[in-house]
């Protein structure tokens, strides 16, 4: 058997048609096949490869800390300083109020852990969210998340969850004393890139804060300069009660994290003691690897060039066959008439090595969110090839 077929017969299959693509080798903004193929990657691994793949950094990085120590003991019981010096640099570029870091393995977990807090925080059950979002994949967060298609055959799911549409007047009118928590996607991703309307947010905030509830931002797609801004939020002038983060956290390795008030994380620590633990979460080589990443991010000034790289994108994408360009910094949706087109769109670019995907919740748009060192001339490229596919 070949490794394809290995990959079929012993790794667990998600969908019935995967794409196999047999990956040998990961650089910069590329991915290298055993068949001596190359695809520039327009995706970064949904948006986790922000800084490209295998950054220098990252991988010495990595290899001091594995010579060093790798997992010691369950979370939260050894100082690990790996662990303490990435809380520092990201509580150092977040609002004053986001000062304590709650690390775990993934976005999804992140997403449970905030839950928790909002619950044991406010003593209040109902969870509002929104359809058409995306906050992972497990059970907790498949009740929040917004499409019935993807939550139903795993009912029943977690009570007391509310959903209502992005920028809603409902969803505003819709939180009272009984609500723990709103969590929303800073911008909507998988819904084919959805901005919020500015003042809906600025009233979301105030009434959150009237109510008691507390506000949760979801920016495990949209942060570390996805958007041209470091965070998705600053760039409406609002500020969560509890930030999200995931994705490029890790630098390529395996990191989640939500981020609140130390008085708020310090509920976890009585009533009952223990309140959330993890074993793996915030493990030492992912967070060495998330801290030269989040390093290399700010020193290489790549989120400043995101807002010129998105109008280029914007100037070249001109076909009869798109609709619609919807954009927030480099985190990109094409339109097309149907999903079919996208598919055949998709499958033509890996013929010419183009590497891109689509929208769980917006199957008909394809999904544009390369490494932000994507250069000019790469764009360029991969939208000649993407007209000529269509």
């Amino acid at each position: 058997m070949n490794n394809r077929q290995l990959f079929q017969q012993y790794v667990a299959q998600t969908s019935p048609a995967p794409i196999a693509l047999d990956i040998v080798r990961a650089s910069g903004n590329y991915l290298y096949t055993a068949d001596g193929r190359q695809y520039l990657d327009l995706i970064g691994g949904i948006s986790v490869c922000n800084i490209g793949h295998c950054h220098p950094a990252v991988v010495a990085a990595i290899q001091q800390q594995a010579a060093t120590y790798l997992h010691v003991m369950v979370y939260g019981e050894l100082v690990q300083s790996p662990q303490i010096q990435y809380a520092q640099a990201l509580a150092a570029h977040l609002p004053a109020h986001l000062n304590c870091v709650y690390f775990t393995n993934s976005g999804a977990e992140a997403t449970e852990g905030a839950i928790k807090l909002a619950r044991r925080a406010t003593g209040r059950a109902d969870i509002i969210a929104c359809n058409n979002s995306y906050h992972g994949n497990t059970l907790g967060a498949l009740s929040v998340m917004g499409d019935e298609y993807w939550r139903n055959a795993f009912r029943p799911l977690m009570p007391g969850v509310w959903h209502c549409n992005y920028n809603s007047e409902e969803l505003i009118t819709s939180i009272n004393e009984h609500t723990a928590c709103v969590i929303i996607e800073t911008i909507q991703a998988e819904a084919g890139i959805i901005e919020p309307n500015p003042d809906w947010l600025r009233r979301l905030r105030n009434r959150c804060t009237e109510a008691g509830a507390l506000l949760i931002f979801d920016e495990i797609q949209c942060g570390f300069g996805r958007t041209g801004k470091l965070w998705g939020f600053e760039h409406y002038g609002i500020e969560p009660d509890i930030a999200l983060l995931g994705k490029a956290l890790g630098g390529g390795m395996p990191l989640g994290a939500f981020v609140a008030s130390h008085e708020l994380m310090q509920l976890f620590t009585h009533g009952p003691v223990l309140g959330h633990i993890t074993t793996f979460g915030g493990h030492p080589v992912s967070c060495a690897a998330g801290l030269a990443g989040m390093q290399a991010l700010l020193a290489e000034n790549l989120i400043a060039q995101v807002a010129e790289k998105e109008a280029l994108f914007h100037t070249l994408l001109t076909h009869p066959a798109i609709k619609a360009v919807r954009s927030k910094g480099l985190l990109l949706a094409i339109e097309l008439d149907s999903s079919e087109a996208v598919i055949r769109a998709l499958g033509k670019c890996l013929e010419q090595g183009l590497f891109s995907d689509w929208f769980l919740f917006a199957p008909q748009c394809i999904r544009i969110a390369p490494p932000l060192t994507i250069t000019h001339a790469e764009i360029e490229y991969a939208c000649g090839v993407l007209m000529g596919c269509l």
